[in-house]
């Protein structure tokens, strides 16, 4: 059985050391992909919105989004290692992190 992780990451400087950590957990392969978030969007691309730029502070490059298929229960293991290294999604403004179910998926044969 897979499941579908999906994390946005807002502190990008934690992106090769959860990479690693991905690939240490058992993760086969993810794919990095740039992305803003709603509020910076607004703030910085849409004129009505621009009030918002001194709640947002400094418009930064991007977040980056990871998504995965990875065997279930891949997570438990994932955050385990995450917060021995110091890094815990449910603390501070790291990013957010989420698993979905996947009922089918086409793979290549080495991913099954």
């Amino acid at each position: 059985m897979m499941e579908f992780l999906i994390i946005v990451l807002n502190r990008v400087e934690y992106l090769e050391r959860i990479l690693s950590i991905m690939v240490e957990a058992g993760a086969e392969g993810a794919t990095i992909l740039e992305s803003e978030g709603l509020g910076h969007f607004l703030a910085y691309e849409v004129p009505i919105f621009a009030g918002l730029r001194k709640l947002i502070g400094e418009k930064k490059s991007a977040n980056k989004t990871i998504i995965a298929l990875v065997k279930k229960g891949f997570l438990d293991e994932f955050q385990q290692i995450l917060k021995s290294e110091g890094i815990d999604f449910s603390k501070g403004n790291i990013g957010v992190m989420a698993v979905l179910p996947v009922t089918q998926a086409v793979l290549p044969s080495h991913q099954r």
